[in-house]
């Protein structure tokens, strides 16, 4: 169920991204025209090509045609894949046991830059220009131990070096807000200020019971739930003035 409500949401986000390609030219989220998705989604577009996850491997469609889209390459990545993120040049793969960093400036070939291990566990993640952060937690699907949020420096996106580790509940989903914030769902949506990635600060929480993942667009947070999808409007003046605006339950 969770599997399958993401994939949609994910759908869905990637869809709105694309056809607010024209309309929104100027936003600073959407200057490729690449899809928007969550932290644990399966699947990206980046301009004219998809790339997917499954366990082990990464799969690249070109979808110039819609009607007809080609398979191009499959990378066998390693074992228990989860998750793919995409910034910039650069696909961020979570997996049970490791963070993998890929190259996509050659579109059809990615490359493999960087791996960095860590307990076993289910591994979300998200990025930006400076860090990647992570979030590790235990359940009966990943037969983890532990539940953190870890740092990571990515300016050597060749060799990332672990920043900070805090302990957490149980996190999962997690989302970056401009430069300064973070958004972790986990016994709920907390609030952290990462404008010191190495010491992240605890600011204030989002109420919202049950969150498995959280989608930002300009300034509004889209949390996901089992059977809610909840909106939210976030102030970038003031993180911790974040008003509801919508629940969409099924």
């Amino acid at each position: 169920m969770k599997k399958k409500l993401l994939t949609i949401v994910s759908v869905i986000f990637l869809i709105f991204a694309c056809s607010q390609e024209s309309s929104d030219s100027n936003s600073t989220n959407n200057v490729s025209g690449d899809g928007q998705g969550g932290s644990l989604a399966t699947f990206t577009l980046k301009g004219e090509y998809l790339y997917t996850v499954d366990f082990y491997n990464l799969s690249v469609f070109n979808v110039s045609n819609p009607i007809n889209p080609v398979k191009v390459n499959t990378i066998d990545v390693g074992f228990n894949i989860e998750t793919l993120f995409s910034f910039k040049d650069y696909l961020f793969i979570g997996s049970q046991d490791a963070m993998y960093i890929y190259d996509v400036s050659n579109k059809e070939l990615p490359k493999l830059l960087s791996q960095s291990t860590h307990f076993r566990a289910c591994d979300p993640v998200v990025a930006n220009d400076k860090n990647a952060y992570v979030t590790l937690h235990s359940n009966s699907s990943c037969r983890g131990i532990v539940n953190e949020l870890k740092t990571y420096n990515i300016e050597d996106i060749e060799n990332p070096i672990l920043l900070n580790t805090r302990g957490l509940t149980e996190p999962k989903g997690l989302s970056l807000f401009g430069a300064n914030y973070l958004l972790v769902c986990d016994d709920s949506v907390k609030i952290f200020d990462v404008s010191d990635p190495t010491d992240s600060k605890y600011l204030e929480e989002i109420p919202t019971k049950g969150a498995i993942d959280i989608i930002i667009r300009n300034n509004h947070a889209f949390i996901i739930s089992d059977f809610s999808i909840d909106q939210y409007e976030l102030n970038d003046t003031d993180i911790t003035n974040f008003k509801k605006i919508s629940t969409f339950t099924f």
